[in-house]
């Protein structure tokens, strides 16, 4: 038997006006997930424990099978061991964003424009991020350059802040009231004043404003954490696991449980991404002997986030008609039983242009087994009154691969 989790991350929504009172899973035309909910089960699985904050970190371990009241430690623990930090015990890490900031002369009086700098590219991120690291390098903060936006500091023996805000929480707010007060929370918002004055006149932004991008004009500090542990995913499920992603975050996770990581080429993470290339990926991991994938796409999440419906309505057709249609087709040739899994971690909202941590929708397929079709499409509302509820990710994870 094969498992194939299908994670788009994000997918689920609110019914939305433009949209005339759908969501985009509603909007979209996704023919191949819908006939596999018809003849699988569908239902809603709440991903986030209550009290936990809903972020893919939290969701994704969850929908993995592995509790995250018991193992989770902070978001950017699991994304420093993707880029291949090796931390202590003693350390604090901390997920650094380049944001795009408005250009008022007083940092506290600045609006968060973009939480990603307009998708800078990795190119230029790193050579920003080693120009800050030669100035904000010392014994106790270390900058480590990753993907596009996404970045990491490290801070030994520091403590945690506890009132650090994820910027995408906050796109087109004013950022006084979401700094940092503690006092070591000061400590990164004197990191992220300076970062501003370094970048204001940095060649790569002077370009990408005559090019009319928005620059990487700030460092934004969220998602601390410490070292994390997690059991070794075959030791938890006697599968050979590989983990296919373009985000740092879910990279650090195959890592840290033991599964192979694998790197496609052309994954983005965004809508532009290689659909087609990490459908192939997948197919080729299993044949080359694992027996579970994780298949992670943040597409219809950035979208969620940047309120774009277009794209998020785009990215979950591309999902069903190349990624869904191409795994299956491929392991049916292979007549070996199959089993697919399909959901998003959390809701990523067009309306709110953040996660939320309302119940997703899930589809569970089997190629050997016989089920009485449900008849039903996949979107949330078809979920919510087919009746079926699962309370956790664990839960979930127990169901799919014991089916």
């Amino acid at each position: 038997m094969k498992y194939v989790v299908i994670l788009g991350d994000g997918m689920a929504d609110y019914p939305q006006e433009t949209l005339k009172g759908k969501t985009p899973l509603m909007a979209a035309n996704k023919p191949v997930i819908d006939n596999l909910c018809k003849s699988g089960e569908i239902g809603l699985c709440k991903t986030i424990p209550d009290g936990m904050k809903p972020g893919s970190d939290v969701a994704n371990l969850s929908v993995l099978g592995y509790d995250p009241k018991e193992c989770y430690t902070g978001r950017s623990p699991l994304e420093a061991a993707s880029i291949g930090i090796d931390l202590k015990d003693t350390d604090i890490t901390a997920r650094a964003n380049l944001v795009t900031l408005s250009d008022e002369e007083i940092y506290s009086d600045k609006t968060m424009i973009d939480y990603s700098a307009g998708e800078i590219t990795t190119a230029e991120a790193k050579e920003l991020i080693d120009y800050l690291a030669k100035h904000l390098n010392d014994e106790k903060n270390t900058l480590y350059a990753g993907i596009s936006y996404r970045h990491c500091l490290v801070r030994p023996f520091g403590k945690i802040a506890g009132d650090l805000t994820p910027p995408h929480d906050i796109t087109g707010k004013p950022i006084k009231d979401y700094l940092p007060e503690s006092e070591e929370g000061k400590k990164y918002l004197a990191l992220m004043e300076r970062s501003a004055e370094l970048l204001k006149n940095h060649p790569v932004n002077v370009k990408r404003i005559k090019e009319g991008k928005r620059p990487a004009n700030s460092l934004w500090f969220w998602g601390e954490g410490t070292k994390p542990a997690l059991e070794n995913f075959k030791s938890r499920y006697s599968l050979d696991g590989a983990m296919i992603s373009a985000v740092d975050l879910l990279k650090g996770i195959g890592k840290l449980s033991g599964m192979k990581v694998i790197e496609v080429e052309g994954a983005t993470g965004n809508y532009d991404t290689n659909f087609l290339g990490k459908a192939r990926a997948c197919v080729k991991a299993l044949d080359d002997g694992a027996d579970f994938v994780y298949l992670h796409m943040e597409a219809p999440d950035e979208c969620g986030h940047h309120g774009d419906a277009e794209h998020k309505i785009y990215s979950i057709e591309m999902i069903s008609e190349t990624v869904v249609k191409y795994i299956k087709e491929e392991l049916e040739k292979r007549k070996e039983p199959f089993s697919l899994l399909i959901l998003p971690d959390h809701p990523t909202p067009l309306s709110i242009m953040t996660h939320t941590s309302d119940p997703v929708p899930y589809v569970l397929y089997r190629s050997d087994l016989s089920v009485t079709p449900s008849g039903r499409t996949y979107d949330e509302k078809q979920a919510q009154e087919s009746g079926v509820f699962i309370e956790s990710g664990v839960k979930l994870m127990k169901k799919f691969l014991s089916v």
